[in-house]
């Protein structure tokens, strides 16, 4: 082979690889990120799903729809959270993202962004729905 042909196929080469970093930059910088809505639907005392995966740091709007007759909630929370509604007088909830009323049939939606890793509960706490299994877990990592 000639010097001439190497070096072409060598300019060729290192243009070509230009051009797929330029192209990956711009493919990058145009592409949506993870998914940032989740829905959850309450049927029968149960949440579905029961369980969800979130990133840390980025904002979740959750969609929560109670398709029950009876009015349920949603609280996101540690065990210390959890324990607090268990034993709490608190009969609405609607001023934290980490915590909603969701009457018979209605919609409510909120937007959380998780601080850290780990795995938080959310639960409905009126009378007898925790032990009936309304219960599921979000995953943060």
């Amino acid at each position: 082979m000639s010097r001439n042909r190497a070096r072409l196929i060598g300019a060729g080469l290192v243009s070509l690889a230009m051009l797929f970093t330029v192209a990956t930059i711009v493919l990058a910088a145009t592409r949506p990120g993870p998914s940032t809505s989740i829905q959850i639907v309450i049927h029968y005392s149960h949440f579905d799903p029961s369980t969800v995966l979130v990133r840390v740091g980025v904002p979740v709007t959750f969609t929560i729809r109670n398709d029950d007759p009876i009015d349920h909630e949603w609280i996101v929370g540690d065990a210390a959270v959890q324990q607090k509604h268990r034993v709490g007088t608190e009969v609405v909830h609607d001023t934290l993202p980490t915590e909603q009323m969701i009457p018979a049939g209605e919609t409510r939606v909120t937007t959380i962004t998780f601080a850290q890793a780990g795995t938080l509960q959310y639960i409905c706490h009126l009378p007898g729905h925790e032990a009936y299994g309304m219960a599921g877990l979000v995953t943060i990592r």
